[in-house]
């Protein structure tokens, strides 16, 4: 007996002129999402997606690379100005920034909003070089 087949409708998203880009950027990798106003994600991007592997993927080019990839894609679907919303102690931070505005979209803003614990958990010991 032949199993049905299901299909699967795709979310359409509002592109709109204005939205956001949310650069994660952690010590291990560092992701990009390009939203609209609504928080809807229109494009994103990783180092690992882009084919870094690693230690590789902590590195600015590799933000760089994906920064140019996930707003190519954005800038074609009509996203033209973003506030940059910033996450996370990783080295490609200013770099990602740096490829969305030279890729035509106007970076109005930036926010850090890097999360600070108000005496939370224990952090990593100290590395002894």
């Amino acid at each position: 007996m032949a199993k049905k087949t299901v299909s699967i409708k795709k979310r359409k998203v509002v592109v709109e002129a204005i939205g956001q880009a949310h650069i994660h950027s952690s010590f291990n990798n560092i992701i990009i999402s390009l939203t609209n106003n609504n928080g809807q994600v229109i494009a994103w991007s990783s180092a690992g997606k882009m084919g870094f592997r690693g230690s590789k993927k902590n590195t600015p080019y590799a933000a760089q690379v994906a920064a140019e990839d996930c707003s190519k894609v954005a800038y074609d679907l009509g996203l033209r100005k973003v506030k940059a919303f910033v996450k996370g102690p990783g080295n490609g931070r200013e770099s990602a920034i740096r490829a969305i505005a030279n890729s035509g979209i106007d970076v109005s803003e930036i926010v850090d909003v890097t999360p600070l614990p108000h005496n939370g958990c224990r952090p990593p010991k100290r590395r002894r070089v």
